[in-house]
């Protein structure tokens, strides 16, 4: 009679360990990982290879690092996986990623805002500008239509050069990320 119990108590054993394992209640929890057409968020920090930090998601991170911007909103990224909202490398970097999961990219140029381009440099007319007033060193100009911004890189009395180049070009960018939600 004793073994008849034994065996009874291991097949009741086996029997609960494969109802929990099966419902997923054995599991770590969200099982589900991060496809292309996923709407996801993330929480973000960017930084170059110096280790500089040029963009977060986190407020506390922003302070610290001297990037705070007092008029962001510092929530989660919300985006589509693969729409091309972002660079390639952000996009592309997040695939196969689970809920709770961290993980660092180290993003080359090409996937990021491409090389830098000595031919995107011109110097124009600054009649042709038909500025108010003179623009400086530093400054960011827009298009007519905000579609290109333009660094303004040196000025003389007939001339403004710009560089059309977006800032991090031909920079190696590094985002340490989490993954908040998949939608």
């Amino acid at each position: 009679m004793r073994a008849g119990r034994g065996a009874t108590l291991i097949i009741s054993i086996l029997l609960l360990g494969s109802i929990l394992f099966g419902s997923g209640c054995a599991g770590s929890g969200d099982s589900r990982v991060v496809k292309t057409g996923n709407t996801i968020q993330v929480d973000y920090t960017g930084k170059l290879e110096t280790g500089t930090v040029f963009d977060t998601s986190i407020e506390e991170i922003a302070k610290e690092a001297g990037v705070y911007t007092e008029q962001r909103n510092y929530v989660p990224l919300t985006f589509k996986v693969g729409s091309g909202q972002l660079i390639k490398g952000f996009d592309e970097g997040v695939i196969g990623m689970k809920i709770g999961e961290e993980k660092t990219l180290t993003i080359p140029p090409e996937k990021a805002y491409g090389e830098y381009d000595e031919a995107r440099i011109q110097a124009v007319p600054l009649a042709d500008l038909n500025l108010p007033v003179k623009p400086e060193i530093g400054q960011t100009l827009s298009s007519s239509m905000n579609r290109n911004q333009f660094k303004v890189i040196d000025v003389n009395e007939t001339h403004v050069t710009l560089d059309s180049n977006h800032e991090l070009a031909g920079k190696t960018l590094t985002f340490e990320i989490k993954l908040i939600s998949i939608e």
